[in-house]
């Protein structure tokens, strides 16, 4: 049926061919500004719920700026299976959730306190981002050790004494090229102990001592953000 209307309309199979192929870059064209205008709807989204909750941020949660060091790890390295231990109310959880909505990840956050962990699953719903969010009430004593992974991501900031084992628990279960950040955790000073012993000081001569691994502190840190990275 094309080739008698071709015909009749004077018009070359080129012409033809020509035409079809720039209605389908058009429509294509007009797709990715529909997924563009989408991602940047639930960017304000973010922005806005940021902004509205800037000063609101206790009960154990990251300062803003660890929040955006852990979204720019996760949107840099691509990656998409993210672990959090430790939800508090959801700050972290929402920097971390955006970064794995522009890498198409999600995140698994567990937190074992059942207020925490009500209000956090209410900040990640109004900030939109609870489709990209398992928000797991556990014992992550118990749980960490019984997921199954792999994860390319994993942020610790929960009780400070037992670093070491959440970080032997996922260990294993870090894809290569993955990362473990941990939060308050403070280097040895040349020459003497660390700070934070007892728990924060021990995780980082633990983690620096791991083959494969490299840490550091986030330079843009005042909080102690250790970075580990897995070696590929």
């Amino acid at each position: 049926m094309i080739m008698p209307w071709i015909r009749r309309s004077g018009m070359s199979l080129l012409a033809f061919a020509l035409c079809l192929l720039t209605t389908a870059e058009a429509g294509t064209g007009t797709a990715a500004q529909a997924r563009a205008g989408s991602d940047s709807g639930l960017d304000a989204k973010v922005r806005a719920f940021l902004e509205k909750n800037r000063y609101d941020w206790r009960d154990m949660n990251v300062p803003e700026a660890d929040g955006r060091i852990l979204h720019d790890l996760i949107v840099a390295n691509g990656y998409t299976r993210a672990l959090e231990i430790g939800t508090s109310t959801g700050h972290s959880g929402v920097w971390m959730a955006w970064a794995l909505s522009k890498t198409g990840g999600r995140l698994v956050t567990v937190e074992i306190d059942a207020g925490r962990h009500r209000e956090a699953a209410a900040n990640f719903r109004e900030a939109g981002l609870a489709p990209f969010i398992d928000a797991r009430l556990a014992d992550a004593h118990e749980l960490v050790p019984a997921l199954a992974g792999p994860f390319d991501f994993v942020f610790i900031d929960a009780d400070k004494d037992w670093y070491e084992n959440y970080a032997r628990a996922v260990i294993p279960k870090l894809a290569p090229g993955g990362c473990i950040a941990a939060h308050n955790v403070y280097a040895p000073r040349p020459g003497g102990r660390g700070w934070g012993r007892g728990g924060t000081g021990d995780y980082y001569e633990f983690m620096a001592a791991q083959p494969g691994f490299e840490t550091s502190i986030h330079p843009d840190s005042r909080s102690g953000l250790a970075v580990s990275y897995k070696r590929k």
